[in-house]
């Protein structure tokens, strides 16, 4: 497996991310016209991927970010250092009134036939201001990454965050590392960031450098331009669809190893049937379909990320390194707030397709 993908053995990181760290609002199952009281999540879809392969799966990970010195910063500071997430942060003040801020994610819960809502404030994000030059990539790459990680979400945030991605992607890739992106397509986003050719023109740049795409269809052909088949999928745990994008995508990016995603039809706020599906190398390979009870589903994607990442950076057979995808962001789904909370045990039990019988 890891002949295809060229994983390195060591490194000073396993994993190191690029992305903005954001703090989420979270009332509960209360919606925000109505709340009075909100838990705060730190969150941020690269950093949730470092801090799960670090804090379940003990892996040595870094973030790249923009930090605030002021009172959020130091909050989200002290959550990155609690997950065992090495900072690699370009240092910001706080103007003591408009910013430069940490982005806030206000998000609900939802319940039942009701489904959650969310909604962001990212202006004067600290983030947005990233650009080209802002870390020294060949030093942090080297002392050894095995593998680099990004997203759509930050890479549509301004005019000079995707060149970033952009430049890590190619240095990483030259000194060695296996390099991955969530092509996590926001069309809110790319609205503001130049609009849907835009987008494609973008991601382009960066995905000429990466080994490992993580999306779904929709991502696929809105991320990269890639146009849809004409095969109805049955349902949307059926992967028809998913596979027979695949060949448009390795004809315009051939050297795409690993194309990857979830699968999740929603029956209600609580209530998801959850499956994921990868192409490796030329192999197609569909994980068990579970049904979860969900408490907070923000997350899942980031948590079958890690659990991927994980499998293939430890050498398991293909289809071993996607049931610990599905089986972490199953598990993600059960635990309040965006990062993980489960024990590489756990993902392991229900990986081999444990049972939520009480554990004594």
């Amino acid at each position: 497996m890891s002949e295809g993908l060229n994983i390195r053995k060591d490194g000073d990181l396993d994993f190191l991310a690029l992305g903005a760290l954001v703090h989420r609002l979270d009332p509960g199952i209360i919606p925000f016209r109505k709340a009075t009281e909100c838990k705060i999540h730190v969150s941020g879809g690269e950093f949730n991927v470092a801090a799960n392969l670090a804090d379940c799966f003990g892996m040595k990970t870094a973030i790249a970010s923009a930090m605030v010195d002021y009172p959020i910063g130091d909050l989200i500071a002290e959550r990155v250092r609690a997950m065992g997430v090495r900072p690699i942060y370009k240092h910001f003040e706080h103007n003591g009134a408009t910013g430069p801020n940490m982005a806030t994610v206000y998000s609900d819960r939802g319940a039942g036939v009701r489904p959650p809502v969310v909604f962001y404030n990212r202006a004067n994000e600290a983030a947005a201001a990233l650009k080209p030059g802002d870390f020294d990539w060949k030093t942090i790459c080297a002392k050894g990454v095995r593998w680099a990680h990004s997203g759509g979400i930050f890479a549509a945030l301004s005019a000079t965050t995707a060149p970033l991605v952009a430049e890590m992607m190619k240095t990483a890739k030259e000194a060695g590392a296996v390099t991955s992106f969530d092509l996590n397509f926001r069309e809110k986003l790319w609205k503001i960031s130049g609009g849907a050719d835009k987008a494609v023109e973008t991601i382009a740049t960066i995905v000429k450098n990466v080994d490992v795409l993580i999306g779904n269809e929709e991502d696929l052909q809105k991320g990269l331009g890639i146009p849809g088949p004409d095969v109805q999928a049955k349902s949307k745990l059926d992967p028809s669809v998913f596979f027979a994008m695949i060949d448009n995508v390795v004809k315009k990016h051939p050297h795409v190893k690993v194309v990857a995603t979830t699968l999740r039809e929603v029956h209600s706020t609580n209530r998801h049937s959850w499956s994921a599906v990868a192409w490796i190398e030329g192999k197609t390979y569909v994980a068990p379909t579970a049904e979860l009870d969900v408490v907070d589903r923000v997350g899942g994607g980031d948590g079958f990320a890690a659990g991927l990442i994980y499998g293939l950076l430890t050498g398991e057979k293909p289809e071993d390194a996607l049931r610990l995808g599905w089986a972490h962001g199953a598990l993600l789904t059960t635990f309040i707030g965006d990062t993980t909370m489960a024990t590489l045990d756990q993902v392991r039990a229900l990986a081999k397709g444990g049972s939520a019988r009480i554990q004594r």
